[in-house]
C-alpha cells in the first residue's frame, strides 16, 4: 500500500509465456483493472470503447533482450481409484474401485509452439453443470467447457458459428494437441480417441480431428481456416470452413464464413453448406450490428456446436449511448432495437415465407456505484414447426361414440407473443454480489403448441463473509400455463447451492447441492378441439396419451483438494443423486445413484 494508492508485483515465469526466437522483443500488452466499488475499468494504455478492436490499443513492452524460455518438459502421471454405486433388488451395487493409471505431458517444442498429450485423464474433479432449462425445444442447450486439458489454448480453436466444441469429447481414452505460432500463423491441432460411451453404437472408439489456423493481416484483422474430422466407426463427419474478420476506419467490422460438411451415416453421404455475413460499427454513442446465416438443413458438425440446424437467420440492431454527468446518478443510458428473422433454410433459398419474427427494445442504464437496470420489450411471431409435432396426434371421439380415432396434430399457423423482461445487477461489494432476471408474458406453449402465460426467472447471490469461505446460490424458475384455463401445463424450479472454503493455501474444500423439481399436466390440444394429445412411443410401436407427471431429484457433491504445489494434487470426492422413484412427484426421494473418487498426480519439471 502506497500514499497514492497500492502497487502488486507479479513473477511470471518465462516457460509460461510463448513468444517469438527474436534477439529483441516487443511485447503488445495492456492490462485493466476492475474498480469493484464502482464498476469502472481502468487500462494501463488508453483505449476507448468505440473501436472495433481492444487488442489494438494496447500498449509496447519493449527493450527486451536475450530471453530464454528454457526447457519446457512437465510430465504429470497419476492414479484414479472410482466406485459407482447402483440401487439393486436387494441391496446397492458398487463397481470399479480398480486404481487406473494416466497421466499428462506437456512439451515446449519451441519458444511459441507447445504439444500437451494425455492418456487416460480423469476429470470428477471439475465441477458439475448448472442445471439449464429447455423452453425451445429447437434449441441444443450449450455449456461451456471445464476440463482443465481442453481449457488450455482453448482461444486458439475459436471460430465463428462454434465449428469446433470440445465437449463433444465425452471421455478421452488418450488425447494430443499442439498450439503456438509458427511461421507467423497461429496453429491449434487437436487429436483425440474417446471412450465407447461417445460412441453411436456403443461398441466404437470414435476418432476426433480438429484443426484452426489463423493469420494476421495488419494489426487488426485476421483470415481464418478450419477443419474437423469424426469418425465414429463405418460413419464419418467432416467440417472445412474458412473466415476472415475485417476492422477499418477504427470502428468498423466485417466478417465472413463460408463452410460446408460431407456426413456418412449408415452408408448414406449428404453435403451441405454454411455461411455468415457479418457487419457491425462500434461507436461511443451509436453502434449497429447486421448479421445474416444460412445453415443447410443437413449441415452437420459433430466437432462443433450448431444450436439449430436447418435455418436462415437475420438480425438488424441499432444502439444509441447516452451518458451521464460526471458523479451523476445516471452514469450511462443505452437503447438498442433489434429486428430478428428465422425462416427455414430451403423457404429461405426459394424466396419463400419467414417462419419466426422478433422486434426487441431493449434499455440498460449504468448508475452510480456500479447498479446495472435493464428492460425489455419482446414483440414476437412464431411459425408452427411440423418437425417438432411429427410424432404428435390427438384422439378424437368416433361419430356415435363408439371407439377414438388417432388423428394427426396440426397446429395454428401462427402464435403471437408479447414479454417483458427486467434485470438488476448489483456491485461487487466486499461480501456481497447478485443478480436478477425476469421475464413474463405471453409465449409459447411448445408442449401443445398454444400461446400461454410464461414466467422465466433467474436469481444469483454470491456472499463473502470472509477472505476463506464463499456462498454461491442460484434460483431458476420456468412456468407454463394456459390462457385458455389458467392451469399451470409445465413448472420447473432449481435452486443450487455451491459453498466453497480455502482451509489455508493448499487446502481446498467444496460441497455443491442442486435440486430439481419438474410438474407438467395431461396434455390437451389446447384452443381448438380440446381433445387428449398423443405421442408416439417408439419402444411400443403405437401412440400413448402424454400423462400427467411430476419429477423430483437431488444431487450432491463433494470435493476435497490438496494442491502443495501446481500439478501435485491430491482430489478425494463423493457424488450422489437421489431421485422420486414414482411419476408423481410426491414420495419420498430415494438415493439412485452415488460415486466416489480418488485422484492422485505428481508434477515432474525437468
Amino acid at each position: 500500500v502506497t500514499e497514492y494508492g497500492y502497487e502488486v508485483e507479479v513473477r511470471i515465469p518465462f516457460k509460461s509465456l510463448r513468444f517469438q526466437p527474436k534477439a529483441e522483443q516487443s511485447w503488445g500488452m495492456n492490462i485493466v483493472r476492475l474498480v469493484q466499488h464502482s464498476g469502472h475499468e481502468d487500462s494501463w494504455a488508453p483505449a476507448k470503447r468505440a473501436s472495433a478492436s481492444f487488442l489494438a490499443q494496447s500498449g509496447r513492452l519493449v527493450g527486451l533482450k536475450d530471453l530464454r524460455r528454457g526447457v519446457v518438459l512437465d510430465i504429470t502421471p497419476s492414479i484414479t481409484s472410482r466406485s459407482t454405486g447402483t440401487r439393486a433388488i436387494g441391496g446397492w451395487d458398487y463397481a470399479g474401485g480398480s486404481p487406473e493409471l494416466g497421466g499428462t505431458v506437456r512439451w515446449g517444442i519451441t519458444n511459441n509452439l507447445t504439444l500437451n498429450g494425455t492418456a487416460n485423464p480423469d476429470f470428477s474433479q471439475v465441477e458439475s453443470d448448472v442445471q439449464e432449462f429447455a423452453f425451445d425445444p429447437r434449441q441444443e442447450i450449450f455449456f461451456s467447457e471445464k476440463r482443465p486439458f481442453f481449457l488450455d489454448g482453448v482461444e486458439q480453436f475459436n471460430t465463428p458459428n462454434l465449428l469446433i466444441y470440445t465437449r463433444r469429447i465425452v471421455q478421452p481414452v488418450a488425447a494430443a494437441k499442439l498450439t503456438g505460432k509458427a511461421f507467423g500463423t497461429d496453429l491449434a491441432l487437436l487429436t483425440a480417441v474417446d471412450d465407447r460411451a461417445g460412441s453411436a453404437t456403443g461398441e466404437d472408439h470414435p476418432v476426433y480431428n480438429l484443426l484452426r489456423v489463423q493469420r494476421d493481416i495488419g494489426s487488426q484483422s485476421r483470415l481464418g481456416l478450419v477443419y474437423t474430422d469424426k469418425i465414429d466407426g463405418d460413419n464419418y463427419n467432416r467440417v472445412a470452413g474458412a473466415d476472415a474478420r475485417l476492422v477499418f476506419g477504427g470502428v468498423y467490422s466485417a466478417q465472413l464464413q463460408l463452410a460446408g460438411s460431407r456426413t456418412r451415416t449408415n452408408g448414406v453421404t449428404t453435403t451441405a453448406p454454411l455461411w455468415q455475413a457479418r457487419f457491425a460499427a462500434n461507436g461511443r454513442t451509436f453502434g449497429l450490428r447486421y448479421i445474416i446465416t444460412g445453415i443447410d438443413e443437413d449441415f452437420r458438425a459433430r466437432s462443433g456446436f450448431i444450436s439449430r440446424p436447418g435455418i436462415a437467420h437475420a438480425t438488424l440492431n441499432h444502439r444509441v449511448t447516452a451518458y451521464g454527468k460526471k458523479g451523476g446518478l445516471v452514469e450511462s443510458l443505452t437503447g438498442d432495437v433489434t429486428l430478428d428473422g428465422t425462416w427455414q433454410y430451403d423457404r429461405f433459398v426459394h424466396g419463400e415465407g419467414i417462419q419466426d419474427q422478433k422486434l426487441h427494445f431493449n434499455a440498460n442504464t449504468t448508475l452510480r456505484g456500479g447498479w446495472q437496470v435493464g428492460g425489455s420489450v419482446l414483440v414476437e411471431s412464431f411459425g408452427y414447426p411440423e418437425d417438432v409435432y411429427s410424432d404428435y396426434a390427438i384422439e378424437l371421439p368416433r361419430s356415435g361414440g363408439a371407439g377414438a380415432d388417432t388423428v394427426p396434430f396440426t397446429g395454428t399457423p401462427t402464435i403471437p407473443n408479447l414479454d417483458y423482461v427486467l434485470s438488476l445487477d448489483t456491485p461487487e461489494f466486499s461480501h456481497f454480489s447478485g443478480n436478477v432476471f425476469v421475464l413474463w408474458g405471453r409465449d409459447e406453449n411448445f408442449f401443445e403448441w398454444a400461446s400461454a402465460d410464461i414466467v422465466i426467472a433467474n436469481l444469483t447471490l454470491d456472499w463473502r463473509p470472509t477472505d476463506k469461505l464463499r456462498l454461491e446460490g442460484i434460483y431458476q424458475l420456468q412456468s407454463v400455463a394456459r390462457r385458455s384455463d389458467g392451469r399451470t401445463v409445465n413448472v420447473q424450479r432449481s435452486p443450487r447451492l455451491k459453498l466453497e472454503y480455502q482451509l489455508s493455501r493448499p487446502i481446498f474444500l467444496r460441497l455443491v447441492g442442486e435440486y430439481t423439481t419438474e410438474r407438467q399436466a395431461a396434455l390437451r390440444d389446447d384452443t381448438r378441439t380440446g381433445a387428449p394429445i398423443l405421442i408416439f412411443d417408439a419402444a411400443a410401436g403405437t401412440y400413448v396419451r402424454a400423462e400427467a407427471f411430476g419429477r423430483r431429484s437431488f444431487r450432491g457433491d463433494f470435493l476435497f483438494s490438496y494442491q502443495p504445489t501446481p500439478g501435485t494434487v491430491l482430489f478425494a470426492g463423493y457424488g450422489s443423486t437421489l431421485r422420486d422413484p414414482t411419476e408423481l412427484g410426491r414420495a419420498s426421494l430415494r438415493r439412485s445413484a452415488d460415486g466416489f473418487f480418488l485422484k492422485l498426480s505428481y508434477l515432474f519439471q525437468m
